[in-house]
């Protein structure tokens, strides 16, 4: 789409969250990422663990790491608030975008902790000073201290665990949904719209990593996410693909005047608004996750693939990455419990979603990706075989776990 800047795929940021209990423990394996705003911690990476707690100090501008290595089994942190405003503590995989372990509600002087338990690999630590935006984030890397971890052995108790992360996940998603969503309506009804093309497709991908859960409120699903194709008769268009169409217009289009763009904008942020406020106490049993991850291929089978979602900005292969992502969590938030039934099954998805990022990280492109009508078929069928060789054995998670 030449003259139309490329939008930039921001990395995950984690937002305000000021009402969550959840206590989460365990960890799957980490998968790689690209870590941003890292900090130095107070020992290199390489060191060993000192007897007693890890301690962590967060104030408005740091988040301060006692120590750069431990040995994998149980870890218990100490996260101490020096600041001045509330602040909250994540353990997440490497990839930044699952949580491990998460403390919240950190009061100015008090000390709270967190115990997880994770095997050998890198993760990310994050002080989030305010409980809002990306979090002062660091390396952490766990050895392997040559003992089996120490997770839980009953399974129950595993598939609990991978749904309490996921939960937290949902609800951390959604919450980046509303500020980015907030931003986006901003540029777009302010009649700017080369921020919001650039927000655009970097915003919408925390929608698709969750839209199994999403499209659950089937009365804010057609507000927010409804393509012109879909339209009932009377039914009025809203949500971003109206707004998609107002910024990547087709030949011979007329633009929305700056009145019917304040109203999209406004009535966009209000229904995602009210999806953050019902993620809040939603229930994902373990049946949803596994069927969640199937139902986010089957997403990009039906829509990402054959580039019907994004018509008008081609930018489905944001999208395609969400999707992909959200599938991936959900099962690695399972995948300790799988591994344990079924392990030949843990093996055949890791490579199999291996093989589909490997694919698509092909067409990256700066902070984003290529349009999708700069792949030609053989590109998209390649992409399209890889789904379909993913979607089988994923079809085969949720009886695995809960059966």
């Amino acid at each position: 789409m030449p003259g139309t800047p490329l939008p930039k795929m921001t990395l995950p940021k984690m937002t305000s969250r000021r009402r969550k209990s959840l206590a989460l423990v365990a960890a799957a394996a980490a998968v790689p990422l690209v870590l941003t705003g890292c900090t130095d911690n107070t020992k290199t990476p390489g060191s060993s663990a000192s007897a007693g707690p890890i301690q962590v100090t967060s104030n408005k501008t740091e988040c301060k790491v006692s120590i750069g290595s431990v040995p994998s089994g149980n870890l218990s942190f100490a996260v101490k608030n020096e600041g001045t405003e509330i602040t909250e503590f994540y353990l997440l995989a490497e990839d930044g975008l699952r949580i491990v372990g998460e403390v919240e509600n950190i009061g100015p002087g008090l000390t709270r902790n967190l115990v997880v338990t994770a095997p050998a690999g890198k993760y990310t630590t994050a002080c989030k000073p305010g409980m809002q935006g990306d979090g002062i984030r660091a390396a952490l890397e766990v050895t392997d201290s040559g003992n089996k971890t120490g997770v839980d052995a009953d399974f129950q108790k595993l598939v609990d665990t991978g749904v309490q992360q996921y939960t937290a996940y949902v609800r951390d998603q959604t919450e980046q949904l509303v500020t980015g969503t907030k931003a986006f309506a901003d540029a777009y009804a302010a009649g700017d719209a080369t921020k919001a093309r650039e927000l655009y497709a970097a915003t919408r991908m925390h929608w698709e990593r969750i839209e199994p859960v999403a499209e659950s409120f089937g009365d804010l699903d057609p507000k927010l996410d409804a393509r012109e194709a879909d339209l009932e008769p009377g039914q009025e268009w809203t949500g971003w693909h109206r707004a998609e169409k107002d910024l990547f217009p087709p030949a011979g289009y007329t633009a929305l005047t700056a009145t019917e763009r304040a109203k999209i904008a406004t009535q966009l942020v209000s229904d995602t608004e009210e999806l953050g406020k019902r993620t809040r106490t939603v229930v994902l049993p373990a049946d949803k996750l596994g069927n969640g991850a199937k139902e986010l291929l089957d997403e990009v089978a039906r829509g990402k693939v054959t580039g019907e979602e994004e018509i008008w900005s081609h930018t489905d292969l944001w999208d395609f990455q969400a999707n992909v992502d959200g599938a991936r969590i959900a099962f690695e938030n399972l995948k300790p419990a799988l591994a344990q039934k079924d392990p030949a099954l843990a093996t055949s998805l890791d490579e199999k979603f291996a093989a589909l990022q490997a694919e698509l990280k092909k067409y990256a492109k700066g902070d984003g990706f290529a349009y999708y009508n700069e792949l030609g078929p053989a590109e998209v069928q390649q992409l399209a075989a890889l789904v379909d060789a993913l979607g089988e054995p994923l079809s085969k998670l949720t009886s695995a776990v809960v059966l």
